[in-house]
């Protein structure tokens, strides 16, 4: 039995809120069960300084998590000086998530930066991060579409993130923090609208795990992210 009473294969309850934030060109507020993440997209008339002259733009993103999103309250990583790792290693991925679906030239020598801050946490903020970013990037575009600024139609496809695990023997999805915290495999599954695999982060905290318990974990993924990208297209509808 999961700590949450779902079953193996049942989502926590998601809900994608869009135009949260008055002065971004896109936003959402994701939430996946307790864990909440605000997802806003800003567009710089500007390409990153090493794009400047090749006609095409970029999308990367920024992760945090606010100083009580946790339990005890946790340093803002501004204090220190510089992100932390796991922090670089986040942002890193929601980036290479979004750019997996956006046809960059079409946006120009622009920049959308898509900022994610986690206001609470339980379990799971990476994979909320992306679903939710998904849409902010999705109205930033419609907003620059709706000016002309596109050269081309530059989303090219939807991308959603969930996570998978190995609790007490059995594989289950989209893990809350308690199953997290004591999983004996922990993995995160970034998948297209059309079933591409973006990217799989896969990590035994025990015993290896076998090719067939992944093979199990990224059928519970896939399931998953349909139903993700299902609430994407209704979100956005």
């Amino acid at each position: 039995m999961r700590p949450s009473g779902r079953a193996p294969d049942e989502l926590r309850k998601v809900t994608l809120e869009r135009a949260v934030a008055r002065y971004a060109e896109g936003s959402c507020l994701v939430r996946f069960g307790d864990t909440h993440v605000l997802c806003t997209a800003s567009l710089e008339d500007r390409a990153p300084p090493w794009l400047r002259g090749q006609g095409r733009g970029w999308v990367t993103a920024e992760y945090a998590m606010l100083p009580r999103a946790t339990l005890e309250r946790t340093r803002r990583e501004v204090t220190s000086g510089k992100p932390s790792g796991r922090t670089q290693e986040i942002q890193r991925l929601v980036g290479r998530s979004l750019r997996a679906v956006v046809n960059l030239a079409a946006i120009g020598e622009r920049q959308i930066v898509v900022d994610c801050d986690v206001l609470q946490a339980d379990g799971g903020t990476r994979t909320a991060a992306i679903t939710g970013a998904w849409v902010a990037l999705h109205d930033c575009l419609a907003w620059m579409q709706a000016r002309s600024m596109l050269s081309a139609k530059a989303l090219k496809d939807h991308v959603a993130a969930v996570s998978c695990g190995i609790y007490k023997g059995q594989p289950v999805l989209d893990l809350d923090y308690a199953e997290d915290s004591s999983a004996e495999t922990d993995a995160n599954f970034v998948l297209t609208g059309a079933g591409g695999i973006v990217e799989v982060q896969g990590t035994a905290e025990g015993a290896p795990f076998s090719e067939e318990e992944l093979l199990r974990l990224l059928a519970l993924a896939k399931a998953g992210t349909t139903h993700l990208v299902a609430l994407q297209k209704q979100a956005v509808a």
